[in-house]
């Protein structure tokens, strides 16, 4: 254990392969003086984080009880047995209708493994240096698990599933001393939209006649405005910095979003989402 390292803040944070949120998160971490936990399950998907001095890198598949519990002694031996923030940032998309997912449902099954499941594992793992330091866990969560819109049903399900369960863990965890913040994001510029090889609707589907449509949507290419991943980064690190609250909105016209959930009538929003 590096003595200088017990005095400085800490933060671990899942899913940081280049050109993700995660990895910009570090990013933004470390350039506040940080030491960062930067987690992936291969570390040389982290290529840009990997000479910054202040960072560790360390392998790290969520879904993995024996990765979990050697992160978690990576960061005691570091720290000292505290962690000041946990960022569960790490998790799967899912573009299908539900019509068209298998029927043995593995790959959305598979989901909320990854989703929910996982992102308590972690959370139970690491809530002994949560309360060590009275830190702060973090869930990136999504716009997807505040509405309904088509293709996304499973995804939107996972995200709102976890997210219930992180309100919980506020409640549980806050007799301890520990916060828990869920950041709400629309549109990112990410990674994750380059891996769309799984969400190819089957040929014979019920909504071949709009299958062009869909393509645009799972390849981001539906005109949605989307912010750069650094300045959403930003935008989450200094939130979290500052206290964060309960919740908080980040991402491409965030506010415009919330407000819009918030008071238009379902029927508009029926009507807005429409399968044509």
């Amino acid at each position: 254990m590096s003595k200088s390292n017990t005095n400085v803040k800490s933060v671990l944070i899942t899913g940081c392969s280049d050109g993700g949120i995660g990895s910009a998160l570090a990013i933004s971490f470390a350039q506040r003086g940080l030491l960062v936990f930067a987690t992936t399950r291969c570390i040389s998907s982290m290529s840009k984080l990997e000479n910054l001095p202040n960072v560790r890198l360390l392998t790290l598949d969520i879904s993995n009880a024996t990765q979990i519990r050697e992160a978690v002694e990576v960061v005691k031996k570091e720290t000292g047995g505290r962690l000041d923030y946990l960022v569960n940032n790490a998790g799967l998309g899912r573009f299908m209708p539900l019509l068209d997912e298998p029927e043995e449902l593995l790959e959305a099954k598979e989901i909320f493994d990854i989703n929910v499941w996982a992102q308590l594992n972690v959370s139970q793992a690491f809530a002994p240096l949560l309360i060590e330091a009275k830190g702060t866990i973090v869930y990136i969560s999504s716009l997807a698990g505040q509405t309904n819109v088509p293709w996304i049903g499973v995804y939107a399900a996972s995200k709102r599933a976890a997210e219930i369960l992180f309100d919980t863990l506020r409640l549980e965890l806050a007799p301890f001393g520990v916060k828990v913040t869920s950041v709400i994001s629309s549109p990112v510029t990410s990674l994750g939209l380059t891996h769309t090889e799984k969400w190819v609707m089957p040929e014979d589907s019920l909504y071949d006649e709009i299958r062009e449509k869909y393509t645009k949507t799972v390849g981001g290419d539906d005109g949605s405005p989307r912010m750069d991943t650094n300045e959403y980064a930003e935008v989450v690190v200094k939130r979290v910095l500052a206290g964060g609250g309960a919740k908080f909105w980040a991402g491409a016209n965030a506010g415009i979003l919330k407000f819009v959930l918030a008071w238009m009538p379902t029927f508009i929003m029926v009507c807005m989402t429409r399968v044509t």
